[in-house]
């Protein structure tokens, strides 16, 4: 039964979510660019074809350089325009 309990307390939609992107800018102060990748399938054709999404993190060391592959999660607002935060640095750029 306290299995039921703990399901109620955290449900399944207030997860945050997490994401890898490739980095495209780190020119500003604290904050990257980080480029989201996904396939989607054509509703008719059923062909699936790649979309893209550029969103901003919050990084605060500057660690990240252009074309490093990085882990985001969504976290409340830091600025106008940026919602996510760098949680670890996958794979350096070559």
């Amino acid at each position: 039964m306290a299995d039921a309990t703990t399901a109620s307390t955290t449900p399944e939609t207030g997860r945050k979510k997490v994401r890898i992107g490739k980095v495209v800018s780190n020119k500003a102060d604290k904050t990257i660019v980080v480029s989201i990748e996904r396939q989607v399938a054509h509703p008719i054709y059923k062909r699936y074809y790649k979309q893209t999404k550029k969103v901003m993190a919050h990084d605060e060391n500057n660690d990240c350089n252009i074309g490093d592959t990085v882990k985001v999660v969504e976290s409340r607002p830091l600025s106008a325009r940026k919602r996510w935060a760098l949680v670890e640095i996958i794979e350096r750029a070559k």
